[in-house]
């Protein structure tokens, strides 16, 4: 179209030859948009397949996590929760406690004890061998030496039936609840002392409530 020609024109036919001749300079090569359309493809595929991979690996990694806290919890690190008021005031009913499954214990010490389908929480008192003695006050003497023990706060002789002094047998630990007063313990014919078969491991800290 030749200059003098658009005299000629109309408004509308310049309106269109103008918009005619801007799309045509937008109009990139026809190649090339299918080659960045392939390749921006690529980068999607490639991009999805990390993060695959990487979902993948956190997977695997929280299942390995979890089978190893499983076993450490049913073998190493049994978790229980604290059932009655026989170890007040040290432990409340509802306590969760974590242990340590081991077969060596002091005098002193927390112990979780299996009797009769239940769990139960009582106190090294005396080892196999221990010669264990109570008086009517609750003061408790093991090899004739009285018991230092803060943890208890009313001494009680409680429910006992067995004669004093009373010597542990072997392969056995002589336990009792702080709560002197209501607790079954080794003092009672019932329980009696325990063996490690019973045992179901010693008590390493409370993990609720907080402090």
């Amino acid at each position: 179209m030749e200059k003098g020609d658009l005299k000629d024109l109309s408004r509308k036919d310049l309106v269109d030859a103008l918009y005619t001749l801007m799309k045509d300079e937008e109009q990139p090569d026809a190649g090339a948009p299918e080659h960045r359309r392939v390749a921006r493809e690529r980068r999607k595929l490639h991009k999805r397949a990390r993060v695959a991979r990487t979902l993948l690996t956190a997977l695997g990694a929280l299942t390995v996590v979890a089978a190893i806290a499983v076993l450490l919890s049913t073998f190493v690190f049994p978790v229980i929760q604290v059932s009655g008021d026989s170890m007040e005031p040290t432990l409340a009913d509802g306590d969760v406690l974590v242990l340590l499954n081991t077969d060596k214990y002091s005098g002193g010490e927390l112990c979780c004890i299996a009797w009769q389908n239940k769990l139960l929480i009582k106190r090294v008192i005396a080892l196999a061998g221990d010669t264990v003695d109570i008086d009517e006050q609750g003061t408790v003497y093991v090899n004739n030496k009285a018991l230092d023990e803060p943890y208890v706060t009313d001494k009680s002789l409680g429910e006992c039936d067995i004669e004093f002094p009373y010597q542990v047998p072997e392969g056995k630990i002589f336990v009792m609840g702080d709560r002197r007063e209501s607790s079954i313990d080794s003092r009672s014919s019932a329980i009696g002392p325990v063996g490690s078969d019973q045992i179901v491991g010693r008590v390493l800290f409370k993990v609720w409530p907080w402090g």
